[in-house]
């Protein structure tokens, strides 16, 4: 297993050597700065000022009880003010005031249930991200350390946090409902808005239906106010916590590649890996061509179990690091010695072992269409390989 680095750095990993090989272009943008350095420039007080938000963010967060990896929730509580009461005159208009003036106790009483609903959605997204966010952080504990593949610990600990995270899926889409019922109640408070105008244009009222009016249609007001600003919220929640566990889902994929291998890898390679819609049809249009390029990974699979994966998650993501909007060439090689036979064989056998890899690379949250897959016999090939490039 082998894998090239222009740089002429090298490294052994499961005692096969892997070596970093260069772009397309030669030049050295293309790759990671190997070496660190901290800016003499970077003053204590600027470290410190640029700390600040972060820890204000966190302590913010711990505040309101959030696990870190979770995104924050709103903590408005939206409770109307209440309806004034009014006596009956008699008139009309009189009848049209208590109406609208039940309509809106009826419409109170729904946004408070409402509010009740979101406060305790969110107390069970807290609950249950903080639940998911321990058991996933016991799994790389044991991972970070190292394990035996597929230990069946962490197998069961994986599907808990499986679970929590489809409970607080389930109930982002009860916040759905909310929003929609919330919806709901705007429409009607439009409506109720509009009646309270009409009527003042309706002739037989006294001066004690007008004061009745003015007093309900401020009302109604504030409370339309109230609901825009439920709804904002609502959905601002939900947008986030939707974002939140589709990232979380590409983590978990993540986690049961290095649970399947016993070893930890970093984080999802879908968050580095920013792709434009150019880009798309780019890959899409273009043949693959490997001609004179050299390969990024080469894995050669010369026994059984070959531990490929950390070197490879390692690869791509330095190569995203760099190039985030890269795309990357999967071809599976065979020997083109032996006969007929022996060559078909071995073809088929690299296009299982390209398929194992590819298989790999979206478990480690690389986008499937990044990925262009083909086959190619090699007569210097003296077993089978895969190999990766980046384009």
């Amino acid at each position: 297993m082998v894998l090239k680095d222009f740089s002429k750095l090298r490294f052994t990993v499961a005692g096969a050597l892997f070596l970093l090989g260069a772009c397309s272009s030669g030049g050295s943008s293309f790759w990671p700065s190997l070496e660190s350095s901290d800016p003499a420039s970077n003053t204590n007080s600027q470290q410190a000022a640029a700390k600040a938000p972060a820890q204000s963010a966190a302590q913010q967060q711990a505040a309101a009880g959030q696990p870190a990896g979770q995104p924050p929730l709103g903590n408005t509580k939206f409770v109307p003010t209440g309806v004034t009461p009014g006596a009956s005159t008699g008139t009309f208009v009189g009848t049209k005031v208590e109406e609208l003036r039940n309509e809106l106790i009826r419409l109170q009483n729904s946004i408070g249930a409402q509010n009740d609903e979101l406060q305790r959605l969110r107390t069970s997204l807290v609950s249950n991200s903080q639940q998911y966010h321990g058991t996933i952080a016991a799994v790389n504990s044991r991972l970070q350390v190292g394990t035996t593949p597929g230990n069946p610990i962490l197998v069961q600990q994986f599907k808990s946090a499986q679970v929590d995270l489809d409970r607080i899926a389930d109930e982002i889409n009860r916040m759905n409902e909310l929003a929609a019922a919330v919806s709901n109640n705007s429409t009607l408070s439009s409506y109720l808005s509009e009646s309270a105008r009409a009527a003042f244009t309706v002739s037989g009222a006294v001066d004690e239906d007008h004061r009745q009016l003015a007093i309900i249609e401020d009302e109604v007001n504030r409370t339309a106010v109230l609901i825009d600003r439920l709804l904002k919220e609502l959905s601002a929640d939900v947008r986030r916590q939707t974002n939140y566990v589709t990232t979380e889902r590409s983590n978990l994929n993540l986690i049961s590649a290095g649970i399947k291998s016993g070893e930890m890898f970093g984080g999802s390679l879908v968050n580095k890996a920013v792709l434009s819609s150019s880009g798309a049809q780019q890959s899409a249009g273009m043949p693959l061509d490997t001609a004179g390029r050299a390969p990024l990974v080469v894995i050669r699979f010369d026994r059984a179990n070959v531990p490929y994966q950390q070197a490879l998650y390692t690869a791509v993501s330095k190569a995203l690091e760099r190039r985030p909007d890269a795309f990357f060439d999967l071809v599976a090689v065979a020997p083109s010695a032996g006969g007929a036979a022996r060559i078909a064989l071995n073809a088929n056998k690299a296009r299982q072992h390209a398929e194992n890899v590819m298989r790999s690379l979206v478990e480690m949250g690389l986008p499937p269409n990044r990925v262009a897959v083909a086959a190619k016999t090699l007569d210097r090939a003296s077993t089978n390989e895969v190999h990766l490039y980046v384009r």
